[in-house]
Formats: structure tokens, sequence, C-alpha cells
């Protein structure tokens, strides 16, 4: 087992805790028109996961899991609109977009080959790296928007709910 995939299920598993019992409107709720939702961060971290393995993989996505992958990217990282909007944004649709994130991420996680390893991708954020570096940075992520997510929820305005 690989020490990527310790830490990813560490802190992917506090990420997806955080979000438990959300409701749509605290899910799309946004701190400033500039910032992702939880839901959006939610998606994107769903979608950097696809994206990645996909790239991995040699695996070609298509209909709502290469929308999903575009989630890596569009209204994240460019100007272009973010892939879902927010009456799309359900629990149960967040919920899916992760359960797909893991069954494609887990697996090259819990037991990377060394041609994994050294296979060369792009990053969501444009470098071409390799797949250490992308499963260190899979590895990582959901612990950022985790933090987000928390000062979202934290916000003096967050719509009324049993959080922080």
């Amino acid at each position: 087992m690989a020490r990527s995939f310790l830490t990813w299920e560490l802190v992917r598993g506090r990420f997806l805790q955080s979000l438990e019992g959300l409701k749509c409107e605290q899910l799309n709720w946004r701190l400033h028109p500039r910032a992702l939702t939880i839901a959006e961060m939610a998606v994107h971290v769903a979608g950097v996961e696809v994206s990645f393995a996909a790239q991995l993989t040699d695996v070609r996505l298509e209909g709502e899991l290469a929308r999903l992958a575009m989630a890596a990217t569009d209204g994240v990282v460019n100007d272009n609109p973010f892939p879902f909007v927010a009456d799309e944004l359900t629990p149960e649709k967040v919920a899916w977009c992760l359960a797909e994130g893991d069954r494609f991420a887990r697996p090259l996680l819990e037991n990377p080959t060394a041609d994994l390893l050294a296979k060369k991708i792009v990053s969501a954020l444009g470098p071409v790296i390799d797949g250490e570096g992308a499963l260190a940075r899979l590895a990582y992520h959901p612990g950022y928007h985790h933090g987000q997510a928390y000062l979202v929820m934290t916000a003096p305005d967050f719509p009324a709910g049993d959080r922080p």
C-alpha cells in the first residue's frame, strides 16, 4: 500500500465527514462572487480524481464522467464556467461525483505500479507531472478544500443548520 493512499484516505474521509448532512442551500451558498461553493469544491475534488486517474490509465471519459473531469479545471483554475450549475448540485449529485472520484482514484492510490508512477500527465494547474506527483497531489487535495469548506461553514451568513 502506498503512502499517498494512507494520506488520501484520512484527508478525504475528513472532508467527506464535513459534508455530511449539508442541505442544498448550504452546499450551494457562496461566500463571495469569486469563491467556490462547498458543492463545487467537492465536485472539483472528484473531478481531479477522475481526470488524473483517466490520464494515468488511458481511459477515455464520456458523458457525465467527462463532464465531471472538466470540474478539475473549468471554473476553478480557468475562466470557463463551472460544468455544473447550483440547481443540479444536490447532496445526491455531490455524493455521486465523490463516489466516482473514489472509484477511479482508490485502486491507483492503493496499489500503484512502477509504470503508473512514471507516467506523465497534465496536472489541473497545467504543469506536466509524473504519476508519483499525481498521487501526492491527490492525497493532499481534499484537505485543501476541507479547510476552505470549514471557513465557508463558519462564515457569519452561512445558512443555519448543525454546523461548526
